[in-house]
């Protein structure tokens, strides 16, 4: 299991990569594996705004449909609409051509409730 070190996540199975005052999101390699193929994605649309822990999309796979949540509160800033056209994407590659939106962060501190690399990977083994 694929786990970076660069990146924050969630107890949901969400990853966020902190870059500025930007996080670009996605769902792990745990949960694209938990899915199975992964054959369609709901995105939101570029300027729609957030708060921690909202549904911002929908991930549907072979074995059933899951929605993703927000790890941080911000605003849309880009979607990857390369997903709509190949949600495989996310099976293929998580955590680079996965990713599925990027956020500008409207309160920077909830970085710090979510689990690094190591508390993430201590998180699975309880699964």
């Amino acid at each position: 299991m694929h786990i970076p070190e660069d990146l924050f996540y969630t107890a949901e199975h969400e990853w966020v990569k902190i870059r500025g005052n930007r996080g670009r999101i996605g769902i792990t390699d745990y949960a694209q594996e938990s899915l199975g193929d992964i054959v369609f994605v709901e995105l939101p649309q570029v300027g729609a705004e957030f708060k921690a822990g909202d549904a911002f999309g929908v991930v549907e796979s072979v074995k059933s449909a899951s929605d993703v949540y927000l790890p941080v509160s911000g605003k849309v800033m880009a979607v990857n609409e390369e997903l709509l056209e190949a949600p495989q994407l996310i099976n293929q590659d998580p955590y680079g051509q996965g990713w599925m939106i990027e956020v500008e962060l409207t309160d920077p501190q909830e970085v710090e409730k979510l689990l690094d690399a190591s508390a993430y990977s201590k998180l699975l083994e309880e699964e």
